[in-house]
């Protein structure tokens, strides 16, 4: 039995850890306050950086990372291996692989998968410090469960590859896998959900006026009142988890419906959740959707922009000659794009760094404020304290694309027929601080249904991690994101089956690369169901079996040479050494699968001499 379950929440631009031990799951303890931290943006995580030495070893992690590696002298910084907002990679590959590469600030490429055990092993390393200091006695790894989240669109081999970076981090090994669970983020933050008192969200719907307002004033109102909660929340660190089904979910009856979109750093799920009762149990309707639409997107705009400002040759050459000072000015408007807001009337101005205003000279001959007056991009000016000065509209600007694929996303999944009915929509992820973005879904489906927000929105991802690893039996039904099957002879049928398919054997004629389905993509399977096929051997006196699984993501699929179907494990049967004699003339094999957390096991038993074979399914090596 584990002794505390930690959730790693490994974010795109932030991340952190939180905490519950088994034996009082209703307090959830947000680890501790970091060194470092940014004015104007507080929150419990840290950003999601990593430093390497020359050498390429650990350094450090986070705003430790980032300051160490802003403080050395720019050409020593050149050697130094700096990466920042990577997880995007894992989203971004195609065909990602225990091989695939990431580059660091400085051009240098290093092993995705080392940089992501390193994380790992950083957060590994500061929680079970932070265990023994606060149990008074040295914690081991043995007595964690860990989980780790990860977003719902990630494809199988991402998760995968999460998996395999936590074993080479040493959290758990493939003998215990089942000390570590890899959560989905919607999931996590629909548990936390459930759980939420009136007193701690925000509801932002026309359909319903809360506490008394109406609802004109209920968004500003509502707001006013969170921040100053959140405010007098920062000191704690711990939760207070009531064990009941919160107040809204009680509304929520069987069959209901409801919508969770986690926004954050890098991407944004959509995932569509239905209530199962009487336990309450969850089930995936509709298969996670989203996209790359996260608050990275706002970043880039404001990278275009500063390109149209100063011309693309000159902040290329920017970010490779002075990397750490392109770092502080991205930090610099990174507490500016949290202060915007829908009704802001007064300009926000960016501090540029020193070596921008001086380099811009060098490489261009003028000043930084000769290329604002030339650029006509009319609603940014220059200020004489050295800042740039941006008008809330041009701000307003900036999120615009983001926003709009992030509605635009979310009217495509109302357009469905079993997306109609949704009762509440949750805004979850850290994204969703942005008052924008609140806004942006308030007067688009506020009247459809009821749009709510936890209050400490960027930690309810975290927070619903640990409810998971407490009580993984909470997810009951999720929808397959693959078709899955195994590749086998049939017999051959004239006219159905392709001519280039036909083998004859021993006077037998076979259709061989038949698709034999287990499951289809999308079809829903509950945790923990098994799936069994019995198959004959082509020959009855053959020794060695080999069964190879195949998976696609479409489930059109009639044979193994179709287009996206690819192969991702291998069940070897060996039979020798079994007398002859007892060899039966009728041979049964039996094939199983079995839908996991995140994994899935395949099985092969010889029924006569039950003998049999595992495999998980592998998608990062074939």
């Amino acid at each position: 039995m584990f002794l505390v379950v930690v959730a790693i929440d490994f974010g795109t631009t932030s991340s952190g850890y939180a905490y519950s031990f088994t034996k009082e799951p209703e307090c959830i303890h947000v680890m501790r306050r970091w060194e470092g931290g940014d004015p104007g943006v507080s929150n419990q995580k840290t950003p999601t950086t990593i430093l390497l030495t020359p050498e390429r070893k650990f350094h450090s992690f986070g705003y430790a990372a980032r300051d160490f590696y802003h403080d050395l002298d720019p050409n020593e910084a050149k050697q130094w291996l700096y990466l920042e907002k990577f997880k995007m990679k894992l989203h971004t590959t195609g065909d990602l692989t225990m091989d695939t590469d990431l580059t660091a600030a400085n051009g240098k490429k290093i092993k995705a998968l080392e940089i992501f055990a390193y994380a790992l092993q950083y957060f590994k390393e500061q929680a079970l410090k932070e265990l023994s200091d606060q149990a008074g006695s040295e914690f081991e790894n043995s007595d964690v469960r860990w989980v780790i989240t990860v977003p719902a669109i990630w494809k199988q081999p991402a998760k995968q590859f999460m998996r395999q970076a936590a074993y080479q981090a040493g959290l758990a090994s493939p003998d215990t896998a089942e000390q570590l669970i890899i959560a989905l983020e919607p999931e996590a933050a629909s548990i936390y959900c459930r759980k939420l008192r009136l007193h701690q969200m925000i509801e932002l719907s026309s359909k319903a006026a809360v506490n008394g307002y109406s609802s004109g004033d209920t968004v500003g109102a509502g707001f006013a009142q969170a921040k100053e909660h959140i405010r007098r929340n920062r000191q704690s660190r711990t939760f207070l988890v009531e064990n009941v089904i919160g107040e809204i979910w009680s509304e929520l009856e069987e069959g209901d419906k409801y919508v969770v979109v986690d926004s954050g750093g890098g991407t944004v799920d959509l995932t569509v959740h239905q209530i199962r009762l009487p336990e309450g149990h969850l089930k995936e309707l509709y298969k996670a959707t989203g996209g790359p639409y996260g608050s990275l997107g706002v970043d880039y705009e404001f990278e275009k922009l500063l390109c149209k400002i100063f011309g693309e040759d000159f902040i290329e050459q920017f970010k490779i000659k002075r990397p750490a000072a392109w770092v502080d000015l991205m930090i610099a408007f990174e507490s500016r794009k949290r202060a915007a807001a829908p009704d802001r009337t007064n300009p926000l101005n960016i501090t540029l760094p020193f070596s921008f205003i001086d380099y811009y000279k060098k490489f261009r001959g003028h000043s930084v404020e000769h290329a604002l007056r030339k650029s006509n991009v009319d609603f940014v000016k220059w200020s004489s304290q050295g800042m740039l000065r941006m008008s809330p509209d041009a701000m307003n600007a900036l999120f615009k694309p983001t926003i709009d694929s992030i509605i635009e996303h979310l009217r495509d999944l109302f357009q469905k027929p079993e997306v109609s009915t949704v009762k509440f929509l949750f805004l979850v992820g850290g994204f969703a601080e942005a008052p924008l973005l609140q806004q942006a879904v308030q007067a688009a489906f506020g009247d459809t249904c009821r749009i709510i927000i936890p209050q400490d929105v960027g930690l309810t991802i975290l927070k619903g991690a640990v409810l998971f690893g407490l009580d993984p039996a909470v997810i009951k039904v999720r929808r397959s994101p693959l078709t899955y099957g195994v590749g086998v002879l049939n017999r051959y049928v004239e006219g159905k089956h392709p001519p280039e398919k036909l083998l004859v054997k021993d006077g037998t004629r076979w259709c061989t690369d038949v698709f034999d389905k287990f499951i289809s993509a999308d079809q829903s399977v509950a945790l923990g169901e098994l799936v069994k096929r019995s198959y004959t051997p082509a020959k009855p006196s053959q020794l060695v079996i080999v069964i190879n699984i195949y998976s696609c993501e479409h489930d059109e699929v009639s044979f193994i040479t179709d287009p996206g179907v690819k192969k991702c494990g291998t069940l070897r049967l060996d039979l020798t050494g079994t007398s002859s004699t007892a060899v039966p003339t009728r041979r049964e094999i039996q094939t199983l699968m079995q839908f996991g957390d995140t994994e899935i096991k395949a099985t092969a038993v010889d029924i006569a001499t039950s003998k049999s074979v595992k495999v998980g399914i592998d998608f990062l090596n074939y």
